[in-house]
């Protein structure tokens, strides 16, 4: 029997509710923390917090949800509890790379991981040029920070990418830059990985003529068993994030399986309707497995 903390902005959110069903059926004690609720104290050399003004009890395992909207304090939440010497499921380091869409290209790329050629610039010198080396239009522009396939476009010629760029620098915003696969085309898989397994995994297919395959966008689900050279991939992306708890998201090209996404916070919804698994279990499983670990805190940046 462990202490879980569910770090969360609402107890009634679908993925946070299923958490906590699996963990009452596996007979832990739980608590839903509220992101924003959290004073970190840092005093003396000693690392505590408080929860709604008063004094939260240590937790043996933290499983973070944190949604977009309050990644930047949440992770610094989360570097509190691993200051705290509390094992998270995720770390913050791991947070970050996949909140930040080109850093995470980059490491991917380093990594050797099949993954679209990936373009990124805030000056249009050479766009051009650039576009041809992705073997040119169409290209897919994405924000560097964003879920659920908000703000991705499908841009079909020079111009339009000249012209999107432009309004988005004027905006302030980075984007990057990927050749668009005509063959996976509104579909794409999401592998849902738990520790270093494949626990469940989909196809999701667009109902309509987008481009994008998000269900949060009106995509159906399939269940679908993956061939080894995708749970591989999955499983190698996530491990290298650093991730326990990880949505990877695939692209089935002529050449094989490619690395589109890893989400660091994958919503439980869609997996578990559309395969039928039991998800949250096998992330509370996971989590009960660290949670009985040594104390050991981490000090680093």
């Amino acid at each position: 029997r462990v202490h879980i903390a569910i770090l969360s902005r609402s107890r009634f959110i679908f993925s946070t509710r299923r958490l906590i069903e699996a963990a009452k059926e596996r007979g832990h004690d739980l608590t839903v923390v509220n992101t924003l609720a959290c004073a970190l104290v840092m005093v003396g050399g000693k690392f505590t917090m408080l929860h709604h003004g008063e004094p939260l009890e240590r937790p043996n395992v933290v499983i973070p949800r944190i949604g977009t909207s309050v990644t930047e304090y949440g992770m610094s939440v989360v570097k509190q509890f691993e200051l705290m010497g509390v094992p998270v499921l995720n770390n913050r380091r791991a947070i970050a790379l996949s909140r930040d869409k080109l850093r995470a290209a980059q490491f991917m790329a380093s990594a050797g991981l099949a993954t679209p050629p990936t373009v990124a610039l805030r000056d249009p010198a050479g766009l051009e040029a650039l576009v041809d080396q992705m073997g040119g239009p169409p290209v897919i522009v994405k924000p560097v920070r964003g879920t659920q396939g908000v703000g991705v476009m499908l841009m079909e010629s020079v111009e339009s990418i000249r012209a999107i760029s432009e309004t988005m620098w004027g905006l302030g915003q980075n984007f990057v830059m990927q050749k668009f696969i005509a063959e996976a085309r509104g579909r794409d898989i999401r592998a849902f990985v738990v520790g270093r397994k494949v626990v469940a995994a989909m196809r999701r297919v667009s109902n309509t003529r987008d481009f994008r395959a998000n269900i949060h966008r009106g995509g159906r689900g399939e269940p679908v068993k993956l061939p080894r050279a995708y749970a591989q991939l999955a499983v190698k992306a996530s491990t290298k994030m650093g991730l326990e708890v990880a949505g990877v998201d695939l692209l089935e090209t002529r050449e094989g399986p490619m690395l589109l996404e890893v989400n660091s916070s994958p919503g439980l919804e869609g997996i578990e309707r559309y395969t039928g698994v039991n998800v949250a279990a096998a992330i509370i499983q996971r989590a009960e497995e660290l949670g009985k670990r040594p104390v050991r805190r981490d000090m680093t940046g």
